[in-house]
């Protein structure tokens, strides 16, 4: 349940975010986006529509043509993500000042704040539709970013945006929409970043002990040889968060000065301790 409650809130938080990145950054300043929040923005610029009912219309229908293909929880929490960013983006639609009407700096800006929306849904299990379930896809079967997936969709919808906000204000929506991949990349990649360290020590029983005592993180220990000596050795492998890397090299340290510490870095973690 607190796990649930936790999602729920990152779904709600993340969602406000969002919609405070398109209707007080993207919109005043005539700036689009990709996937279907593009489509609801030009939309808008067109017809007028509002962009949180057009929102939750289109999402509604590529959630009912295509439910089957994210597993139960994913679908649920992508249905509460497409709810409330449709929600937030009707009630704060025209009620606060734009933030800037500088083009520049409402492109970067609303990059970083549609990203770390974005993120923070993504986080949860979820996606905010449109694109964003295709990108989920992509990032499952064929081992995609997030925000490279998102990137390569919403560059055909921004393309097409075009006729409606000029060529200027289309580069501006580029900047915009690279900030944002990036932001979800690093929300949903770099909060999560690992460090797996290979260790070469004579004391590797004394390292170890101290591992899963003090730090209460498992180790294996592989066995090897040199290759010059052809001695046994005995080599720990382990992997932690990054901020337990400081702790774990004077651990390290201390134990054994001579040690060989090889560190790097991880994409992604699953299995008990870390993700599921």
């Amino acid at each position: 349940m607190k796990e649930h409650l936790k999602n729920i809130l990152l779904i709600v938080v993340g969602a406000l975010i969002f919609a405070a990145g398109i209707n007080y950054l993207a919109i005043p300043n005539k700036l689009s986006e990709g996937g279907v929040i593009g489509i609801t923005i030009v939309t808008y610029y067109y017809w007028g529509w509002s962009p949180g009912i057009t929102n939750l219309i289109i999402n509604a229908i590529l959630i009912v043509t295509g439910y089957k293909l994210l597993d139960k929880r994913s679908m649920i929490y992508t249905i509460l993500g497409i709810f409330f960013c449709s929600l937030f983006l009707y009630l704060t639609e025209n009620k606060l000042t734009p933030i800037t009407s500088n083009p520049l700096l409402a492109a970067i800006f609303a990059g970083l704040l549609v990203g770390i929306g974005i993120g923070l849904v993504f986080l949860s299990g979820g996606t905010t539709g449109g694109s964003a379930i295709v990108a989920r896809l992509f990032n499952k079967y064929f081992g995609w970013t997030l925000g490279n997936a998102m990137l390569i969709f919403d560059i055909v919808v921004i393309a097409a945006s075009s006729f409606i906000i000029g060529i200027e204000k289309t580069m501006y929506t580029f900047i915009a929409v690279y900030i944002g991949a990036r932001t979800v990349d690093y929300i949903v990649d770099g909060l999560n970043t690992k460090r797996a360290i290979t260790i070469i020590s004579t004391q590797t029983s004394a390292i170890a002990e101290k591992i899963t005592g003090d730090m209460k993180r498992g180790a294996t220990v592989l066995h090897g040889h040199g290759a010059y000596t052809g001695s046994p050795k005995e080599v720990l492998y382990v992997v932690i968060g990054k901020q337990e890397l400081m702790r774990l090299k004077s651990l390290v340290q201390e134990t054994d000065p001579e040690a060989f510490v090889v560190i790097h870095e991880v994409h992604e973690v699953l299995g008990r301790g870390f993700s599921k």
